[in-house]
């Protein structure tokens, strides 16, 4: 242990000097230092050609993404150029592709909603610090411990909300503006249905097409890309009247904007906190998940809190120059992998590529249909739903399917920050509640005096009888808030008064305040019946926390034993001394 404390601070301290925990010093060292170890030009070959092949998928994907979040386009493409560099550049993954993604949909459509695009780009700053604070502090493997249910839960719900906001883009409808609840959006679409636009609906059949076939033509360009092309040609040759990026968002600026500080009251600050931790926790959960799924595929090994440091900065960039929330994109870092990108350099490539045809052909992209994005995102929102997953989950443990049924619900209905809030909650409630189920208290007295199950226990004085008024009890499980209450009914229904108990905790491994409590309450109760209350089997964590707490001094030195037998001995020897006075 000292030499591996050494190894971890790189410095010998003099014995028994106090050591600070810290992060091991590779925890945040980005991976691109140690992927340019000896990197040669057939790996900058093939990063090279990674990195254009996902610039041109991640092009029609930040479009998109930035529609559906109801801003302008260019702010996708910002995105996926400043913060997609940036979380390549830092990364604690060999081959993570960042950008904006399906995931932030939903909140950031609410923030831009309420607060404006000025308050989206306080609270995605506000976010970045976050997460450079909790990469900085290690929360990397915290965030790991996300109940299964909730993520799958809030992922389907978001798929859910992005399908039901295209059905204007996909159908052409006559609808202004799209209302934020869920029931209110389709009930906008029912009034507005006679406006039917056959144009935009044959756009975005003929994109689902093309997006699902394609791959049986090429894998190596993006169908999503030759839909775009193939919409935007339709248009303008049978010219459909349809509504454009250019009619509803105008041109898309062909450079990069001047980095500027958003302008906001600083009284409203205070009220971003909440949607600015949704963002943080979302895209630390979305990259953590990508950077595991890469591992996967390349057999590497992510540094979770460099990655956090990453996703950090970028967010913190990004709405400096007008873009929005970022984190790993799972399909385009697969879309990577599979094309031979194996260092962060074809993530920064992937991100000069999408600058080049922003600056090159970003005029032309006021000309693509909304109807074939709303085809795409149709797609994407089929890949987030997770479907097979949800249907799985829905044969798990009750209690699974009611914190996933929960999250799901409350992601469609009300908001995603309340669905995380809430599915955490139950998921914690409910976990607690099985936890203190599983605290067993079973009478030994009797079955240590029966000769077949005296035979099971290992130790010699098993198949001996205890002393006339004594009682044993054999507790497993943790004695924490949520089982103290029931640790202390058990002992309390039994409505014993013998001479002597003993508690034996050897399967308890940890104790909390509220256990400590419960341990006490019994120790009292058995001091004013008279009964001498002996504790056998104590772990080190468990006696530490006796005396700390001063039950060890309440209880006594002389009833703390190790062993059942240990404490039989005392009781006898005990009744000896009393025979002899």
């Amino acid at each position: 242990m000292e030499n591996e404390l050494s190894t971890i601070l790189g410095k010998t301290e003099p014995a028994g000097a106090r050591r600070a925990a810290v992060l091991p010093r590779t925890a945040l060292r980005p991976k691109l230092l140690t992927a340019l170890r000896g990197y040669d030009k057939a790996s900058f070959l093939n990063d090279l050609m990674a990195g254009a092949i996902v610039g041109i998928v991640a092009l029609p994907l930040a479009i998109a993404f930035a529609i559906a979040s109801g801003v302008s386009p260019e702010k996708g493409l910002i995105t996926a150029v400043v913060a997609g560099f940036l979380i390549s550049a830092l990364s604690g993954s060999r081959v993570q592709i960042g950008g904006p993604t399906g995931a932030f949909v939903v909140i950031v459509f609410g923030i831009v909603k309420q607060y404006g695009v000025d308050g989206l780009m306080v609270a995605t700053l506000m976010a970045g610090v976050l997460l450079v604070a909790m990469g900085a502090a290690g929360f990397g493997s915290f965030i790991k411990f996300i109940p299964h249910p909730v993520t799958v839960g809030f992922t389907s719900g978001i798929a859910v909300i992005i399908f039901s906001s295209q059905i204007r883009d996909l159908f052409g409808l006559d609808l202004a503006e799209i209302p934020s609840g869920f029931v209110q959006k389709w009930h906008a679409y029912a009034v507005s249905a006679p406006s039917f636009n056959p144009g935009a609906a044959a756009i975005a059949a003929g994109s689902l097409l093309i997006i699902v076939f394609w791959p049986r033509v090429s894998r190596k360009i993006p169908g999503s890309l030759i839909a775009l092309v193939a919409a935007t040609v339709a248009a303008r040759v049978f010219d459909l009247q349809v509504e454009t990026i250019g009619s509803r968002f105008g041109a898309i600026p062909s450079s990069l904007p001047w980095p500027s500080l958003p302008h906001l009251e600083w009284s409203k600050v205070s009220e971003l906190v909440r949607p600015a931790t949704t963002i943080a926790f979302l895209a630390g959960i979305e990259s953590l998940l990508c950077a595991t799924v890469a591992d996967g595929m390349i057999g590497g090994k992510h540094r979770s809190n460099m990655e956090l440091v990453a996703q950090g900065v970028a967010n913190i960039v990004s709405p400096l120059f007008g873009g929005i929330p970022a984190t790993g994109a799972i399909a385009r870092t697969a879309t990577n992998v599979k094309n031979g990108g194996r260092t962060p350099v074809a993530g920064m490539v992937h991100a000069l590529v999408l600058l080049l045809i922003m600056m090159i052909f970003g005029r032309w992209a006021a000309l693509i249909p909304l109807s074939a994005l709303g085809a795409i995102l149709v797609i994407v929102a089929y890949n987030m739903s997770e479907w097979r997953t949800f249907k799985a989950l829905l044969r798990s443990p009750r209690s699974d399917v009611v914190v996933l049924l929960i999250t799901f619900s409350l992601t469609v209905a009300v908001d995603l920050t309340v669905a995380i809030e809430i599915g955490m909650l139950v998921s914690l409630m409910l976990f607690m509640k099985n936890m203190s189920e599983s605290v067993r208290i079973h009478p030994l007295t009797k079955a240590m005096q029966d000769e077949k199950k005296a035979e099971a226990e290992p130790e010699v004085w098993a198949k001996k009888k205890f002393p006339p008024g004594v009682e044993v009890f054999d507790v497993q499980g943790p004695l924490f808030f949520g089982a103290a209450q029931r640790f202390e009914e058990s002992l309390n229904e039994m409505g014993l008064k013998p001479k002597a108990v003993i508690v034996r905790i050897r399967d308890v491994h940890h104790i909390d305040a509220s256990g400590l409590h419960a341990l006490e309450q019994f120790c009292n109760r058995c001091r004013r019946a008279g009964t001498r209350f002996i504790l056998v089997g104590i772990h080190a964590q468990a006696r530490s926390a006796l005396e700390k707490s001063g039950l060890a001094e309440t209880i006594g030195e002389d009833n703390l034993a190790a062993t059942i037998e240990i404490a039989v001995q005392r009781l006898e020897a005990d009744q000896v001394a009393e025979k002899a006075d």
